[in-house]
């Protein structure tokens, strides 16, 4: 591939789509299952972004870690239900204008779309199936291959992957896991206002977006000031 090409990698939850109902929804059951009482919205939705492995010790520490396990399959077991009760697509809600953004990207030669997420790749794939997503992303990096964010081999992947050197990718996300992934890569981070990290924690990232249509020019002025 050559040096002019592009890589923009998203975030999925709270960046993409807005899954926070189902994602403290089975939380609360996983935490029921355990007899454990569960945690609040806020600190649920604060580890999102983490390996569902790397959240439960974080969230309940005091448990054994075989009762962390035995969450994660709970978890998965409760979000499969709810995604399957009202579908992929109306249980996770695209943010406004995304599908319009990345449309205007992909439409761009010099540019390439990929994806690291805290998701399994079965997750993601129903996401992408719900939304029609999977047409824009030329890799698409998940939690079964990797270890859990902010470790910066997701992102280390989709680079060798596509073959585009860090300073030619930008990671978009809401967290900052993602952001200290993208650190931890080499890569420039930009981050969005409207997910589950409030955005002035998100120190350190070129670009805060409020609105996702902000993207492109955001891109466009990144790559001018890089070259």
């Amino acid at each position: 591939m050559t040096a002019s090409l592009k890589l923009v990698i998203f975030d999925v939850d709270g960046t993409l789509v807005d899954s926070q109902g189902d994602i403290v929804a089975a939380m609360a059951h996983a935490f029921d299952r355990a007899g454990h009482p569960a945690p609040a919205r806020e600190a649920t939705l604060g580890i999102v972004g983490l390996s569902l492995d790397a959240a439960f010790p974080r969230l309940a520490p005091e448990l054994p870690a075989e009762t962390h396990g035995a969450m994660v399959e709970w978890y998965k077991e409760a979000y499969v239900a709810l995604r399957s009760q009202a579908g992929a697509a109306a249980s996770s809600p695209l943010y406004p204008y995304a599908l319009e953004t990345l449309a205007a990207l992909h439409a761009q030669p010099e540019t390439l779309l990929g994806v690291a997420t805290g998701k399994s790749r079965r997750g993601l794939d129903k996401l992408f199936e719900g939304h029609d997503l999977g047409r824009f992303f030329v890799t698409s990096q998940v939690a079964d291959h990797h270890p859990s964010k902010p470790h910066p081999a997701m992102l280390q992947a989709a680079l060798a992957e596509t073959g585009v050197a860090a300073k030619d990718a930008v990671m978009v996300g809401d967290t900052t896991y993602d952001r200290d992934m993208a650190l931890a890569a080499g890569v420039p981070f930009i981050g969005v206002s409207w997910g589950y990290h409030a955005a002035e924690t998100l120190t350190g990232a070129a670009a805060i977006l409020r609105d996702f249509r902000e993207l492109p020019e955001v891109l466009t002025t990144l790559r001018g000031a890089a070259a």
